[in-house]
């Protein structure tokens, strides 16, 4: 059963910014949840169709990984699609407005394994939603940060 989970979030920035947020992995790495690390798979990072990435989340001996690659791409634009624990699409787009930016997360998946799921719906859920906006509110300030410093 698909689950999707959106959330957007009104930045002070311009999308240009707002993108370079969500596209620089140095500037990821300051607003994404800090058990989270995102790596490329290969020699560099990007965000070009069909680049490759595995998210991990560090925790101890385990350390779930999502393997990723970026299915869309365009100026505001970036999908990931992943394998792993979770199948399903990562959408972040920067709407330009006239304030600044609206950028919306759209977190789309389903759980195949339904230990996993149950898991996942019982526990996670309502965590990985409060998380999903506490990026948001990171990354809004990280963007607002160097909307000022320019």
């Amino acid at each position: 059963m698909s689950q999707a989970f959106e959330q957007s979030i009104q930045i002070n920035a311009t999308a240009t910014v707002v993108e370079r947020c969500i596209t620089d992995l140095a500037l990821m790495h300051r607003w994404l949840n800090p058990v989270l690390r995102c790596e490329p798979v290969g020699d560099a990072w990007s965000t070009d169709i069909g680049s490759q990435s595995k998210f991990v989340i560090q925790i101890p001996v385990v350390k779930p990984t999502l393997n990723s690659v970026v299915v869309e791409r365009k100026p505001g634009l970036v999908v990931w699609e992943f394998q792993g624990f979770f199948q399903g699409r990562d959408r972040w787009e920067c709407q330009p407005i006239e304030q600044g930016t609206r950028l919306l997360n759209r977190f789309e998946f389903d759980i195949p394994n339904p230990l996993v799921s149950w898991g996942f719906n019982t526990f996670a859920a309502s965590w990985t939603k409060e998380d999903m906006q506490a990026q948001l509110r990171r990354l809004k300030r990280v963007a607002e940060g160097l909307q000022i410093s320019q």
